[in-house]
């Protein structure tokens, strides 16, 4: 398997890819939004020893609303692995090669909503613990933070704000 930056080429396999692992074509029209609204972005894509797509990844910027000066952190959604390569490790070496990116650009947290199961073992912890929530506090139970540099965000509060393109799949498709 090979982690690489995504290229206009391969926008045609991540949209199949991201639909066929959610059964919906709701999170490739996100990508696609993304891909035009926000920079900077990391989007990565797995292949195959064939060359083929089978797994995607895209992180955004994030805000911390009404703050001034708050680190620079970044949403992670969506992970996306064609079924039929699920639980052979794609998705784990996606977001481990996301997370180092991440880094590189200078974010220094990372926000996401998933299963807090899956997403402990990158390090990540329940947001809410330390004061963030995201869209409503419905979603607190799956919303989650992993500081990339530890206490970079203590002192800091409140509500995190996703690109616009995340409006057009509502909370339903955040979950």
């Amino acid at each position: 398997m090979k982690i690489r930056p995504e290229s206009a080429d391969d926008h045609a396999a991540v949209e199949a890819v991201v639909t066929a692992a959610f059964g919906s074509p709701l999170e490739a029209r996100l990508v696609a939004a993304l891909r035009e609204e926000v920079e900077p972005s990391i989007s990565l894509v797995a292949e195959n020893d064939r060359g083929e797509v089978v797994g995607h990844i895209f992180f955004s910027p994030v805000t911390l609303e009404n703050a001034v000066d708050a680190p620079g952190c970044a949403a992670l959604a969506p992970v996306s692995v064609e079924p039929r390569h699920q639980n052979l490790g794609v998705g784990s070496a996606l977001i481990r090669s996301g997370l180092a990116g991440c880094r590189k650009l200078g974010w220094r947290a990372v926000f996401l909503v998933g299963d807090p199961l899956y997403y402990r073992r990158f390090g990540f912890k329940l947001a809410m613990t330390k004061g963030f929530h995201f869209s409503s506090y419905e979603l607190d139970s799956a919303f989650q933070l992993l500081e990339l540099e530890p206490g970079v965000l203590d002192g800091w509060t409140g509500w995190i704000r996703y690109p616009d393109a995340f409006d057009a799949i509502g909370d339903e498709g955040m979950r």
